[in-house]
């Protein structure tokens, strides 16, 4: 892939979340002409790469990605990837597939190309993940919560400031327990973001488990990572979270 069409990716990846135009094309005959005009229009990774697209300064295993290298560089069930200010990595591993946002801090767990869990330490992620056995169970460890996962969309935030971490679960169902105590759980099965939670460090401001409003993420990117992956989100309409371009978490 030259500089050029990378760059006409990236072009078309900003129109896309800002205006919705993503479901558009899946869902009419204008993916056709789309792909004609730019070969690029999202479609399942072919075998061998795990990084769909990146922005800014992003490293896996503390290898800077750059264009040249990003079809290259393959990101395993064990890696570490980290993303600066007004950076992101969209990449899939296996069945799974990630949005990671700016000022985060990924490791990933497991072996080869299959994922058993995560620690998001710092910074946010959007995750569609391919559905799994009982025996194949999945844990999303925030700097609060861990969520036990099969298959699902999910958004999480790793919220230190604010002593907390921010779930939705976009679709599917979930558990999610308290660090501090996971006697202190909440089994949420949901169809369209319906049941976010903060869960808090301590008991300090109410419950640990709370409530909490849909923020910062939207269908169209559940509906790109799907893609990478060859699959579709559950439900067909598109809700939008922010009518703005994302700052920093």
């Amino acid at each position: 892939m030259t500089e050029g069409s990378i760059k006409n990716r990236r072009e078309f990846l900003e129109k896309t979340f800002k205006t919705g135009l993503w479901t558009a094309v899946v869902t009419s005959g204008l993916i056709g002409p789309l792909v004609k005009v730019m070969a690029n229009v999202p479609a399942k990774l072919p075998p061998g790469q795990s990084i769909y697209d990146f922005s800014g300064e992003v490293t896996v295993d503390k290898h800077a990605i750059t264009s040249k290298n990003m079809e290259k560089t393959i990101v395993r069930a064990d890696s570490t990837i980290v993303t600066a200010s007004s950076s992101w990595i969209i990449f899939a591993v296996g069945k799974d597939a990630h949005n990671l946002r700016e000022n985060s801090t990924l490791v990933l767990q497991g072996s080869g190309m299959l994922e058993t869990g995560m620690r998001l330490f710092t910074g946010a992620i959007l995750s569609v993940f391919g559905s799994r056995d009982e025996k194949e169970q999945y844990k999303l460890h925030t700097s609060t919560a861990t969520v036990g996962i099969r298959g699902t969309g999910l958004y999480a935030e790793s919220q230190i400031k604010n002593n907390r971490s921010y779930i939705c679960t976009c679709y599917g169902d979930v558990n999610i327990s308290s660090i501090a105590d996971p006697s202190i759980n909440e089994d949420v099965k949901t169809n369209h973001h319906d049941n976010p939670k903060y869960v808090y460090a301590d008991d300090s401001n109410g419950d640990i488990i709370q409530p909490a409003p849909f923020i910062n993420h939207t269908d169209v990117e559940l509906q790109l990572i799907e893609t990478i992956v060859g699959r579709n989100t559950p439900f067909s309409s598109v809700k939008e979270a922010y009518p703005r371009p994302r700052r920093g978490y």
